[in-house]
């Protein structure tokens, strides 16, 4: 399973800066979906902070995972 940008098909990876509004966050924290009802959740913080971040659905960075196994 791979967590992906919609617009790029890049990989999600730790460190990664994302736009929300006005601000940038770095990508602190992946979870896969546990069930597959599930979407997973990414965590993100301002570039200006530190500690866990602010968790999310993938897609509010334009993301979302392919190559599941657990869908059909």
């Amino acid at each position: 399973m791979k967590l992906v940008y919609e617009k790029t098909g890049q990989l999600v990876g730790l460190g990664d800066k994302v736009q929300l509004g006005d601000c940038e966050y770095s990508v602190v924290r992946i979870t896969e979906p546990h069930k597959p009802s599930s979407t997973g959740r990414v965590y993100i913080r301002p570039f200006t902070q530190s500690g866990g971040g602010h968790e999310y659905f993938p897609n509010v960075i334009g993301a979302k995972w392919i190559e599941r196994t657990d869908q059909f």
